[in-house]
């Protein structure tokens, strides 16, 4: 579970969001802000921002949103070309602000600043280590510990090899943006599990969680960062070095981004998001399909699943034919509003209330309901009461048949890479049938997306992808849970770990 915020959420909360930028003859801390605000929907309870002058590191870290957690006067503190930023949702680490990012640290070798994203698997074990050595902690995430290892590397070896030796020993998922003095860097774990890319703007280099940060920034897309990798961004920001410090045979990205947690504007591992989600839409309706009045999504991450369903439903019939001439196929409709100014940490202290929480932010439009069979498409299905309480509100509404599609396999176990996603007792696909589920949820019919759907529409191996949450075996040594590939250089057991 999320330490702290609204904890009953029938969604899974995001990760978080780091970026670095390198710039010539210009003050990194607004692009930096900027570039926050694009990845606001990747961690909404803190907010930061490290940068380096030439001489000295400034850094300021608040809880909230990126709009509240600086003003005019901060941003003017943050002097010089270089820095970091990061927004945060908890998966773990206390919820306060010793576990917000970026992560600073100050040693003999200079100084340095952290943006993490993704979790390690053996965080403790390195910490242990380091607190034998000396090191002495502020914060329980595995943040610092990665800060902490690569201080104490750095003052022995230079900074590729340093940044080599802790890649080596810590094991999980992460992305980083790391400034060390006024050099910024960008790592991807091996397995490329957390999303990095790295882009040109002008005056220099910006390294972002995705893509819609360059875009916010109006600069270029280079690519993405490749698992393993090490981007070194030049100070006066006018080029970039990369080290492939690490390589494995497969990666293991996380499929996840693509249905649910990426903007739709991003490009990640070369796959436009909103592409992918259109094209899972339509093969949705390839595998199951269901000839109803109306497809409409659960706002907003629905949407374009919902966009691309109704396509294929246009070209052929539920059963696989070509579709008559003339006859138009399934309406798409806007069916469901959203009430975008409820937070996510308004009081439910009740059941009664809990329950009304979905009536706060969704209200259907009674004539694109009324009298018609529905097809409801979501993202995905987590605990069960959002789904339940949306399958009541369209019945109430008037409509005579409900119908769920999900654009996802279902969610059978939690994550440890750095989604909130709930406890298998939690989640209702990790002991119930598909038609089980269906009662529960009160729907005429439920389906799901296929794995092999998903890789299809990624166009991605299962070999390539991590699918712990839809399968239970994982593709990092977690203690407890079975493996879907050889563990290669992973440090037995797991811990709890930060964002």
């Amino acid at each position: 579970m999320q330490a702290g915020g609204d904890n009953t959420a029938d969604e899974p909360r995001e990760k978080c969001g780091v970026v670095g930028v390198s710039l010539a003859d210009r003050e990194a801390a607004r692009p930096l802000y900027y570039a926050l605000y694009a990845l606001q929907h990747r961690g909404q309870e803190s907010a930061g921002i490290v940068t380096h002058d030439g001489f000295q590191q400034h850094s300021h870290v608040e809880r909230g949103l990126v709009g509240d957690a600086f003003d005019e006067g901060d941003l003017e503190s943050l002097s010089g070309g270089t820095g970091i930023g990061h927004v945060r949702y908890p998966t773990a680490g206390s919820l306060d602000k010793s576990c917000a990012q970026p992560f600073s640290v100050s040693f003999k070798s200079g100084s340095l600043g952290l943006s993490h994203n993704g979790n390690l698997v053996n965080a403790d074990e390195v910490r242990a280590e380091l607190a034998e050595a000396g090191h002495a902690f502020t914060s329980d995430g595995d943040t610092e510990v990665i800060a902490h290892d690569l201080a104490r590397n750095l003052l022995e070896e230079d900074l590729v090899r340093a940044v080599k030796h802790t890649m080596n020993r810590i094991h999980g998922s992460y992305s980083l943006a790391i400034t060390h003095d006024d050099t910024v860097l960008g790592v991807r774990d091996p397995l490329g599990n957390r999303p990095l890319c790295l882009g040109k703007i002008d005056g220099g280099y910006v390294l972002a969680s995705e893509s819609a940060a360059i875009d916010t920034l109006d600069g270029e897309l280079i690519r993405d960062v490749r698992p393993g990798e090490l981007v070194v961004l030049d100070p006066d920001g006018s080029g970039y070095d990369t080290y492939q410090l690490v390589e494995r045979e497969s990666s293991a990205h996380c499929f996840f981004e693509h249905v649910y947690f990426a903007r739709p504007d991003s490009v990640i591992d070369e796959s436009l998001v909103y592409e992918v989600r259109r094209k899972l839409g339509r093969k949705l309706w390839e595998e199951s399909g269901v000839e109803s009045d109306v497809v409409m999504p659960v706002p907003d991450s629905g949407r374009a699943f919902a966009s691309g369903y109704a396509d294929a439903a246009g070209e052929t019939t539920a059963d696989g034919d070509p579709r008559p001439e003339g006859e138009g196929g399934i309406e798409f409709a806007e069916g469901l509003m959203k009430n975008r100014y409820v937070g996510r940490t308004f009081i439910m202290p009740t059941q009664d209330e809990r329950e009304r929480a979905v009536r706060l932010k969704l209200n259907p439009i009674r004539s694109t309901v009324e009298g018609k069979s529905v097809t409801i498409i979501d993202d995905s299905i987590v605990r069960g009461t959002t789904s339940t309480q949306l399958v009541e509100l369209v019945r109430e509404a008037g409509a005579e048949e409900v119908h769920l599609r999900i654009g996802a396999p279902a969610i059978v176990a939690p994550c440890y890479f750095g989604i909130d996603m709930a406890t298998r007792e939690e989640l209702i696909a990790a002991d119930a049938s598909t038609e089980e589920i269906r009662e529960e949820v009160g729907a005429d019919s439920l389906s799901y997306l296929s794995i092999d759907a998903v890789a299809d529409a990624l166009g991605e191996s299962r070999a390539d992808l991590c699918l712990g949450c839809v399968t239970g075996e994982y593709p990092f040594d977690v203690e407890g849970e079975e493996a879907d590939r050889d563990i290669e250089g992973t440090a037995p057991g797991a811990t709890a770990a930060d964002d």
